[in-house]
């Protein structure tokens, strides 16, 4: 049994150490806000916080997670600038399929806690590892920009 602090709620979970975060936060906790893309850390898309900080959960091992505070898309409204970011990410029209898009929230929300006034080249590199099929870039790189400037 291993415990995990999820969103601010602590979650109980009977699964082995080596599981993946992210089908502990899909699977077994059913919050599937949190997308699988590729499995190997490489599109984005099942990007969380751990401790503040964008992880890709398909590859974080939940004994990884242990001991450490884990936002997903879920509770990211939870944190001031992630309701403004997800209000940005509204007024710049940045969804079309949608897929991709709790990870590039996530990235942007980590980034703008960590720089709350990135500039242009401070946001395309930390929302560099964040795939989009649709090539929402710039209206993604205007969301987040937006926001830096508030």
């Amino acid at each position: 049994m291993q415990t995990l602090m999820i969103n601010g709620s602590s979650h109980d979970v009977d699964v082995p150490e080596e599981m993946p975060l992210l089908w502990v936060l899909r699977d077994v906790l059913g919050m599937t806000g949190t997308k699988y893309g590729c499995g190997i850390a490489q599109c984005g898309v099942c990007t969380v916080h751990l401790d503040g900080v964008a992880v890709r959960s398909c590859v974080l091992p939940v004994s990884g997670a242990v001991g450490h505070a884990v936002t997903t898309i879920e509770g990211v409204e939870l944190i001031p600038v992630g309701q403004e970011v997800q209000k940005a990410w509204l007024e710049h029209e940045v969804v079309q399929c949608g897929y991709c898009q709790s990870g590039q929230i996530m990235s942007a929300v980590a980034l703008l806690q960590a720089n709350p006034h990135a500039n242009d080249e401070q946001i395309v590199t930390a929302m560099a590892g964040n795939l989009c099929r649709c090539a929402t870039y710039t209206r993604i790189l205007a969301a987040v920009k937006s926001v830096s400037q508030a």
